[in-house]
């Protein structure tokens, strides 16, 4: 409040100055027109005049037709006076306006005023800022004392390996005198590495649970300003903070912001923040006593971009690595999340685990979410598979377009297309079974095939990828055979884009190209120059080598696509009838098909 009454006074002033400076210019300027002073003879001796002001030097005459000019007299005119009068003309003299002593001080002085007043301004918003610079280099860490985090390990599943990574650290957070005695050295610091959505900061959240220490929790982002020497005097504070809680857990989430490597790129100095402040984090976690209780952890799905300093013992001494769970983690994320939540007992949990590989314990939150909002939605009192099951759909493909208006023709090409991914895919040897079909468009899609992993997969073998290439080739090939060459959709654009990229690797990465052999031909990540760029380490012989390779993958397994849906023109054409009917049809329904069972 009193901040918007110093500015009011202050917006007053300056149009009170404002006002006075126009009064004092504008004051004697009544009139608008302004002639020379030889027009004015002219027009007098014409007997144009009939009114004449006369103030010093300046004249203001009224011609005899109302019109209003001034004018001013170059030189001392003894004569003017008696012409005017032998022209009759009525002649008023003013005396010269002088503004008062205190105007003139004001308006002399009110300047420098301005100047002082606004310099005094700007000091206190200086103090001001300088104040706000404590906290502005404050950390942005956010503390949990242990009272207040609720979260352990039996909170966190999907992730059992890196459970048991931890359990010393948790023993030593609880009890370090133990180790101590032993001469132990528990790690400085915990690098936790995995995809989004994993757990990570879960799991860090757990350990604090467990041990009951207080949980220092920052973003790698909050570190880096626009200022150089913030995040750097942040990092201080942070550890300052830390010491007088020991023992605690300082967690360090997207910990890559700033601890990503140092460039010689840095041309134009964007990096000395995020270098300052990088190397301030290596001298703080050097400078810690031997057996200090504070405990460093950080969170990245880019380890590789780390600085190697960063990661060499004493440091980052210990690398957990967080995965997406298997299915046995999935079903055990998902019995968490249906704790307390109004669900159908009958539901089989391992089967919808089965049915969601690649996603994160974020994702099965999500999952579950959506379902319930699902029943909700429709009123239900329970959540059912099927909410589960349209879920999934709108979590890969997006939300059903009801309103998209598809014609029948449209219509039928896609259950063609479905079709022959389905028939392909069935019948290809080691590829995954097929787990249901649908022709009801979401997101960028018309339809989607969904197949179904028989176990969580390490690797690969030769035969499944090229089942997976003959399988992504098999819409393509059925729209072909049905109606023609010329007649194919673009509904096979991502299809296309799939296979060429499986066929890539597995003739540059996983050696499985007769002419290159066992050869590793990849693009290489540039990082020493210029970041986010690629190497390119191969010959142009041997490049075109690639390409032939590539092709050879492709053609072969598009002939067997073509083969297969050749030899089963009536499956396919019964498939895309169950499509049309039906508009999604599941494994068993499939099967029957397959096998020509009525």
């Amino acid at each position: 409040m009193k901040q918007i009454i110093k500015n009011f006074i202050l917006w007053l002033i300056i149009l009170f100055f404002s006002i006075s400076v126009f009064y004092k210019y504008n004051l004697i300027r009544n009139f608008s027109h302004k002639v020379d002073y030889s027009t004015f003879l002219v027009e007098l001796n014409s007997n144009k005049i009939k009114y004449v002001t006369i103030q010093n030097r300046k004249i203001k005459f009224i011609e005899n037709n109302n019109n209003k000019y001034n004018t001013y007299i170059p030189f001392h005119d003894s004569k003017l006076l008696y012409l005017l009068i032998s022209k009759n003309v009525r002649i008023v003299g003013n005396p010269k306006i002088l503004p008062g002593i205190l105007f003139s001080i004001f308006i002399s002085w009110f300047p420098i005023f301005l100047f002082i007043l606004s310099w005094v301004i700007i000091l206190k918003k200086f103090q001001k800022n300088n104040k706000s610079n404590i906290s502005f280099s404050k950390n942005k860490a956010k503390l949990f004392l242990s009272n207040n985090i609720n979260i352990t390990l039996k909170d966190v599943a999907g992730c059992d390996e890196a459970k048991e990574e931890i359990k010393d650290i948790i023993d030593f957070l609880k009890d370090p005198y133990k180790f101590q005695k032993l001469g132990a050295i528990i790690p400085k610091g915990i690098l936790m590495v995995g995809p989004t959505g994993t757990g990570k900061t879960l799991l860090a959240k757990a350990i604090a649970g467990e041990s009951k220490v207080p949980f220092f929790n920052i973003s790698g982002s909050d570190f880096v300003e626009m200022f150089v020497g913030v995040g750097a005097s942040r990092v201080r504070n942070m550890f300052k903070e830390a010491k007088k809680k020991e023992p605690c857990i300082i967690f360090i989430d997207e910990i890559d912001t700033v601890g990503r490597q140092r460039s010689y790129n840095n041309f134009n100095g964007s990096n000395d923040e995020r270098e300052q402040t990088l190397n301030q984090m290596l001298v703080e976690m050097d400078g810690f006593d031997k057996n200090q209780g504070i405990i460093v952890i950080g969170a990245t799905n880019r380890p590789h971009i780390l600085d190697k300093a960063l990661l060499r013992p004493g440091r980052f001494d210990r690398k957990i690595s967080i995965d997406l769970p298997n299915v046995y983690g999935r079903e055990q994320i998902l019995k968490i999340h249906f704790i307390n939540k109004s669900i159908d007992k009958n539901i089989d949990i391992f089967s919808i685990a089965k049915n969601t590989p690649g996603f994160s314990g974020a994702d099965l939150a999500n999952l579950v979410n959506e379902a319930i909002l699902l029943a909700v939605r429709q009123k239900k009192e329970v959540v059912s598979i099927e909410h589960f099951e349209t879920a999934k759909d709108k979590i890969i493909m997006g939300v059903e377009k009801k309103s998209l208006v598809i014609t029948n023709k449209q219509k039928e090409c896609t259950a063609f297309h479905e079709s022959g991914h389905v028939i392909v895919g069935y019948l290809m040897p080691e590829h995954d079974p097929i787990h249901k079909v649908t022709i009801i468009p979401r997101g960028d899609a018309l339809g989607m095939t969904f197949f179904t992993q028989r176990c969580d997969v390490v690797s690969v073998n030769k035969q499944k990828l090229e089942s997976r290439i003959a399988a992504l080739y098999g819409g393509r090939v059925a729209e072909e055979i049905i109606y023609g060459k010329n007649y194919v959709s673009t509904g096979s654009s991502n299809d296309i884009k799939v296979a060429t990229n499986l066929a890539r690797d597995m003739v540059t990465k996983w050696g499985f190209s007769n002419r290159l052999g066992p050869l590793f031909c990849a693009e290489k990540d540039n990082n020493f120059i210029f970041e986010n760029t690629k190497i390119r380490t191969i010959s142009n012989i041997t490049n075109n080598i690639i390409d032939e390779e590539i092709k050879l993958f492709i053609n072969k397994n598009y002939n067997i696509a073509r083969k297969i849906l050749n030899n089963n023109i009536d499956i396919l054409k019964k498939m895309k009838d169950s499509l049309l009917k039906y508009e999604t049809i599941d494994a068993v329904h499939i099967k029957k098909i397959m096998t020509r069972k009525k």
